[in-house]
């Protein structure tokens, strides 16, 4: 594999003398006076290129591109170029070496006026301006990181998927409707009818764990058309969903997601070392995502509502006791305040930011979800520091059931025969789960805004680029 620095260590260090090429971006110029030097970049990281020839640079060969004009530096920032000279060794460049040059070909010459600036320091530069100039912003180092984590996300929870015997499969995102209830849908014109973008695999993922499949996985994008505004939804969004059959219980889940969350924590933290360092973030270790606790929905509403109290009486130098009459919003449902007192509150109790709610309140949940008794549901969500991550649960696989809960939610067997065909012929206890790609990205990374987490996002605002 090409690395740019490290190339030019190793041929200071192996073959001294001998001239090399790199090629790469022109990421920063410092003129020194009669020295030049050049900050190459490409994606495995930044190199140092020195000029003592200024003829160099004013007379750069053009490769397919217009010669710059007399007078004019053929170099400007974001320009790809290929170099070749001499390896020195240096311990101030990256690397420990520099390339001294001997000459330059401008493979292809960028405006001078950039309208984002790559080697700038994006905490000093708005998220709109970041995404109105995505193509420019994700060459910048601390945002191509983000991506180099999330590509490792999606590669171990792939690889921990299909060392468990599941299978990969790949569905339609044109749909004839949704399968959960409350979530408005996209329409799509599709010849003579319209048809929805998919809000989930769900159904698909079911049909496959009935078809005899047991175990399947997709990531994939999911659209929900909600109106939202806000540092945590994206309307379309990747989707690392998991399906299996044979269950018992939500527990079931929450340990393969256990397994999923450790090996993804791995590999980050084995593959991702630099671009952790440049958020200056960090993963928990396996032992961290082990003692995450587990607490059922009313236990955790209650916990919340008690740290909040906690936190208040602290700030205000006050007994819980007399925090408690203090005029506060009290907590009624695991909203996103509740998330985040429940994630301190785990962190400290704990020593892990991971918290798995369950036992969620059947109005609470769609009418596929398996009830553990008449008021709670085999159900669960992940939350991860500050932030829900996955929802999942068991679903109903009885037909008999199925039909008798539709009428609870207002809905009619007639409108429902895929999915009721999916019961009616044999389907084994199964249950699944989604993590939101960008959600997790963004909390390992400790983003402000998920949409920091998407390539291309897509809000309410926002169809480009």
């Amino acid at each position: 594999m090409r690395t740019l620095a490290r190339d030019i260590s190793q041929a200071a260090r192996d073959r001294p003398g001998e001239t090399i090429t790199v090629s790469g971006w022109v990421h920063r110029i410092r003129d020194m006076g009669g020295i030049t030097f050049v900050v190459l970049r490409d994606r495995s990281g930044m190199a140092q290129i020195v000029f003592s020839e200024p003829s160099l640079l004013k007379n750069s060969e053009a490769s397919g591109e217009k010669p710059a004009a007399e007078g004019e530096n053929g170099l400007t920032l974001e320009s790809v170029v290929t170099v070749s000279g001499i390896p020195a060794l240096n311990e101030k460049a990256p690397g420990g070496a520099e390339l001294r040059a001997a000459s330059l070909v401008v493979v292809s010459r960028a405006m001078p006026e950039l309208p984002y600036p790559v080697n700038g320091d994006i905490a000093k530069t708005g998220l709109e301006t970041i995404l109105d100039n995505r193509l420019l912003s994700v060459r910048n180092p601390k945002i191509r990181a983000i991506f180099n984590v999330q590509a490792v996300i999606i590669e171990a929870f792939s690889a921990c998927l299909r060392s468990r015997d599941f299978t990969e499969i790949k569905t339609s995102k044109l749909v004839w409707g949704g399968t959960e209830g409350g979530t408005e849908l996209f329409t799509v014109e599709y010849f003579d009818r319209k048809v929805c973008l998919a809000q989930s695999p769900q159904f698909y993922k079911e049909a496959m764990v009935a078809s005899g499949m047991e175990r399947v996985f997709e990531v994939a994008p999911a659209y929900r058309a909600e109106k939202h505004d806000t540092p945590r939804h994206l309307n379309e969004y990747v989707s690392l969903d998991v399906e299996m059959g044979f269950i018992e219980s939500e527990k079931d889940l929450i340990d393969l997601e256990r397994e999923l969350l450790a090996r993804i924590f791995e590999e980050v933290a084995r593959k991702n070392a630099a671009d952790l360092a440049l958020w200056k973030a960090s993963v928990p270790d396996a032992a961290a995502v082990a003692k995450a606790p587990v607490i059922a929905y009313e236990d955790a509403v209650k916990t919340a509502n008690e740290w909040a109290n906690g936190q208040a009486a602290k700030a205000s130098g006050q007994a819980a006791g007399k925090a408690a009459g203090r005029k506060t919003e009290r907590i009624f449902d695991i909203n996103p305040e509740a998330e985040r007192f429940l994630c301190d509150w785990s962190a400290a109790e704990y020593g892990t930011d991971l918290v798995f709610v369950n036992e969620f309140p059947r109005r609470y949940r769609p009418f596929y979800a398996y009830p553990s008794d008449a008021n709670r549901t085999m159900s669960f969500d992940a939350l991860f520091r500050g932030l829900e991550i996955t929802t999942g649960g068991r679903r109903q696989h009885s037909y008999e059931a199925f039909v008798e809960v539709l009428p609870r939610f207002g809905l009619k067997l007639e409108n429902m025969q895929n999915y009721a065909a999916l019961l009616r012929y044999g389907c084994p206890p199964h249950g699944g789960f989604a993590i939101g790609c960008e959600r997790l990205t963004a909390r390992i990374l400790g983003l402000a805004n998920v949409k920091e987490a998407s390539l291309f996002p897509r809000d309410r605002k926002r169809v480009a680029p």
